[in-house]
């Protein structure tokens, strides 16, 4: 396990506590839960004490909180799987704790005896029951399904697994006055170079703090994009503009291994840090909008189609499998 969680009082609320070792991607993945939040003070990242949350990080289980001795074993030959094929170990993680949750639930039946109208009866008696979100119901949709793949005899029809319907929102975007604010909110040309590549090259907070100064090609204008989401490379273009603030900026700070390093030379910048710069350059601007950096890859991406820039090619320079995820 790569990490702890326990519950807390924090400005006399309850809260849940995880910790653990500093990791980009458990980092990146705390963010995503609704109202985690950091403690400076605990120096901790704590979480709302729901039962959703309770159940994703092991929060005082009931005392038949463990899958049977199959289905331990079943969950140990699912993380070996999940490891010969790749997949990041966050992923491995989140999917593991996903049917581990689905296998207590049936630790009395055989995991060859679990059937469609099982996972409806768990959808019904447990998710719903409970009030978990859709989107921790997708998770275990997709641990399900690709647990299921594997195991030779079952009586699981993985095509008729249904998904919950999920939220019809639309993705945040600022106005281009609003970026303009936010890009030269800061004087520090480190703190300018991050915000702004991430906006004029619609980039991830990890595919920025994952850049190395190779991965800039000043000749064609142009930055590589290495092992991004979903273990894919891709090229994105590089304005002049851009090309000559990251000249200075490298004359002034000389990175050695990644284009953007913390206070210790080699190592990436914080993701925390990052956001740090960010909600200081709102706060120097006067935008109360609750932005974050992913904001900055949605805007980017609208005002190029806004500009008559053809949606199949805006869609190759986000990196996205489906255009469908483009087109919202």
């Amino acid at each position: 396990m790569t990490w702890a969680a326990k519950l807390i009082k924090h400005n006399s609320e309850n809260r849940i506590a995880v910790y653990f070792k500093k990791n980009q991607d458990l980092i990146a993945r705390i963010k995503q839960i609704e109202g985690a939040r950091w403690s400076q003070q605990k120096t901790v990242w704590h979480l709302p004490h729901t039962l959703e949350n309770r159940v994703r990080f092991n929060i005082a289980p009931p005392a038949n909180s463990l899958p049977s001795s199959e289905g331990v074993a079943q969950i140990e030959k699912f993380k070996q799987w999940m490891r010969s094929k790749r997949y990041s170990e966050s992923t491995i993680t989140t999917y593991s704790e996903a049917l581990k949750s689905f296998l207590i639930f049936y630790r009395e039946k055989p995991v060859a005896a679990i059937t469609n109208e099982d996972v409806i009866i768990y959808n019904n008696e447990y998710i719903l029951k409970n009030k978990l979100s859709s989107s921790y119901q997708n998770q275990i949709v997709n641990a399900i399904k690709l647990f299921f793949t594997i195991i030779r005899e079952t009586k699981i029809e993985i095509d008729k697994i249904h998904r919950p319907k999920r939220s019809n929102l639309l993705p945040n975007v600022l106005s281009k006055e609003e970026i303009k604010l936010i890009l030269n909110a800061h004087s520090n040309i480190k703190h300018k170079m991050m915000l702004s590549l991430i906006y004029s090259c619609g980039l991830r907070c990890g595919e920025l703090l994952a850049l190395q100064p190779v991965h800039i090609d000043s000749m064609r204008n142009i930055v590589l994009l290495k092992n991004s989401k979903g273990k894919k490379d891709r090229i994105v273009p590089l304005s002049p503009k851009i090309l000559e603030m990251l000249r200075n900026y490298y004359k002034i700070y000389k990175p050695k291994t990644y284009l953007f390093e913390g206070q210790t030379i080699g190592l990436q910048y914080d993701a925390r840090s990052l956001q740090l710069i960010l909600k200081q350059a709102l706060q120097k601007t006067g935008i109360i909008k609750p932005v974050t950096s992913h904001w900055l890859r949605h805007s980017y991406a609208t005002h190029l189609l806004e500009s008559g820039t053809d949606l199949r090619y805006i869609q190759e320079l986000l990196g996205h499998n489906s255009s469908k995820t483009t087109e919202i």
